[in-house]
């Protein structure tokens, strides 16, 4: 589109979260007018830690405000999965480091400081709190927003990136609920002192067996550690109540330190719900409105990719109005070139996997196979 129908273009976000508030910073770098709706009266966000990967880096750095996410995140270099007994199975530098010509590096970051940082660049005034979405009004060129205070908005663009309740996927998109896993995250940040001297350094490791996963992401910028279990459960309530006893039977027979930090556990500050994705949607988009992040593809946490994969809608979105013609023909090319990336991870992360079958979601990586490659050395000093 044309900058002068950009400037002209009035869009509005429904949700601030990753998505919407990316999206919302990506769109008004175009010349638009944003304005981002947000239905709680604060924003927060508790129980881990994630990692951003070098894709979403660069995308920070394409919109100017990477170093506002580099000051609360720590650069890393590799993951590594390792049984229950703590027996590497693979080491592997974070997909997508070498693609680029300056070679950026996934960093981890507290899901707070995240958040925190993103709503921290967009202009004053641009997020509006307590405005719970009611209704929407496709009207073909543009969209009427009904929110729950009784106000309206009116917009050429709307964005739903209202999460994987979106209201905006189940009014326009698609009726159907999120779909349970079969599985509890427990989720607490610690202190590196409480670590068990398992945080040496800035890289993520999970521990596998027995149908639990237990990731231990160093915060260390923070002084902290992100220590999440994943455990197989049928209760899908979405708040289930657990104990301390319910949480140690699912390490059981995991490396002692690791049963040590889940014994020291304050269970006031551990995060607890059922795990919940939804099944891929047909279509994101109408001629004036479109889906983005977890409203359009919500998927488990097992690759890591939901916040990135929010973060390239949003940069996709913004490439897409700048390169087309129309409106229309911007969403269905954000569409075409989103939708197979995500509706491949939403497969994946729905795979289920345990460690024997760590090679059908890391082909080649398992040590002693053809396509493995060791971890990197670290690079050297001033590289990100």
């Amino acid at each position: 589109m044309q900058l002068s129908d950009l400037k002209q273009l009035k869009i509005a976000v429904v949700g601030a979260g990753y998505g919407g508030a990316a999206a919302a910073k990506a769109l008004s770098l175009l010349g638009a007018h944003v304005d981002v709706y947000e239905q709680a009266s604060r924003i927060r966000e508790v129980g881990a830690g994630i990692g951003l990967r070098p894709a979403t880096m660069n995308r920070f750095r394409e919109w100017g405000i990477f170093d506002a996410v580099a000051r609360v995140s720590s650069p890393s270099d590799y993951f590594e999965i390792l049984s229950a007994d703590a027996t590497p199975i693979m080491s592997e530098s974070w997909p997508g480091m070498d693609d680029y010509a300056e070679r950026t590096r996934t960093h981890l970051i507290h899901r707070g400081d995240f958040i925190e940082a993103l709503l921290g660049v967009l202009p004053e005034g641009m997020v509006t709190l307590g405005h719970k979405l009611e209704g929407i009004e496709d009207k073909g060129d543009h969209a009427v927003l009904a929110f729950a205070n009784g106000t309206t908005a009116e917009a050429d663009l709307v964005v739903g990136a209202d999460g994987i309740k979106s209201v905006v996927r189940k009014l326009l998109f698609s009726e159907k609920e999120p779909v349970f896993s079969g599985e509890h995250a427990y989720r607490a940040v610690i202190s590196v002192d409480d670590a068990e001297g398992m945080a040496a350094d800035d890289n993520l490791r999970m521990y596998i067996g027995r149908g639990t996963k237990i990731y231990l992401l160093p915060l260390r910028h923070r002084g902290q550690v992100s220590f999440d279990i994943t455990a197989l459960c049928p209760d899908g309530t979405w708040a289930p109540e657990v104990t301390k006893d319910d949480l140690l039977a699912t390490v059981q027979g995991f490396d002692e330190r690791l049963v040590a930090l889940t014994r020291g556990l304050d269970m006031d500050t551990v995060n607890i719900r059922a795990v919940y994705d939804i099944d891929p949607v047909d279509t994101w988009h109408t001629d004036s409105v479109v889906l983005v992040g977890d409203a359009a593809h919500s998927m488990l946490h097992h690759q890591g990719q939901g916040a990135n994969s929010a973060i390239e809608d949003a940069g996709a979105l913004a490439d897409a109005l700048r390169a087309a013609d129309t409106l229309p023909e911007a969403l269905a090319a954000f569409q075409a070139t989103r939708k197979p990336v995500t509706d491949e991870l939403q497969r994946i992360s729905r795979a289920g996997w345990s460690e024997a079958g760590i090679d059908d979601v890391f082909p080649g990586q398992k040590p002693g196979s053809p396509g493995h490659v060791a971890a990197p050395a670290a690079p050297a000093a001033g590289k990100e």
